[in-house]
């Protein structure tokens, strides 16, 4: 599936700027949605979903300024760089006390647009990502951070391989519930057979042993059926 399309609002009333902004940026897989006053932006904004703003300082009908305040009131985290003519230090310490993440003087190289527009993307989707990445699991006393393949209880802790860690994940994502032996191979081995079930075996060994500071755990094997990772609360 093709990712989407990072979708900006682009309000700029300078109409030769404008057009050749929106070219620029939709020639470079944005989804542009061009305005020409704060007005209109405001509206288009809030008709719609936006993933970053470029905003012009001085617009008709709104300014800038006004514009980005409206913005953040419905969306704190939405990125927002400021076009201007102007360099004065006190337009730039307004904008970013409202909260913009980036401030571009006109005349600018487009390109050197392209890379704030990119720098900030990376900056405000790593915290999701690392979200998204790091999964943090209890079991019973013991903490499990899939992530950084790590199992800890009180002040212990104990660095599992990949592999370990992998099947373990498997386990408990669901726990008290059977896990087929045949889609543990084919996920952590990639392949099944009876020497990469013994190997399976071997694991679970190990990962009984990892655990067996909580009696509430148990790990059973359920002969020709799979494998359960049980937890008494």
């Amino acid at each position: 599936m093709k990712d989407k399309k990072v979708k900006i609002l682009l309000v700029e009333d300078d109409t030769n700027l404008g057009f050749l902004l929106f070219e620029f940026l939709e020639s470079n897989d944005f989804d542009v949605k061009l305005y020409r006053d704060g007005v209109s932006g405001l509206n288009g904004f809030n008709s719609s979903d936006f993933d970053f703003c470029i905003l012009d300082v001085m617009l008709p009908q709104m300014d800038g300024f006004t514009l980005a305040e409206k913005i953040r009131e419905k969306n704190k985290k939405i990125p927002v760089i400021f076009l201007t003519a102007r360099s004065m230090k006190e337009d730039k310490l307004r904008g970013f006390r409202i909260g913009i993440d980036d401030y571009v003087t006109k005349p600018f190289d487009e390109d050197e647009l392209l890379f704030r527009i990119q720098s900030i993307l990376n900056r405000v989707s790593q915290p999701e990502q690392n979200k998204q990445q790091r999964q943090i699991i209890q079991l019973g006393q013991y903490t499990f951070d899939v992530q950084n393949q790590e199992l800890k209880i009180g002040n212990e802790s104990k660095r599992l391989t990949s592999k370990e860690s992998k099947v373990l994940a498997m386990l408990a994502k669901s726990k008290n519930t059977i896990v087929n032996r045949d889609d543990i191979m084919k996920e952590v081995w990639g392949e099944t057979g009876y020497f990469i079930g013994r190997s399976l075996d071997v694991f679970i060994s190990k990962l009984r042993r990892y655990l067996q500071a909580e009696p509430g755990i148990k790990i059973e094997t359920i002969p020709t059926v799979g494998i359960i990772l049980s937890i008494t609360e």
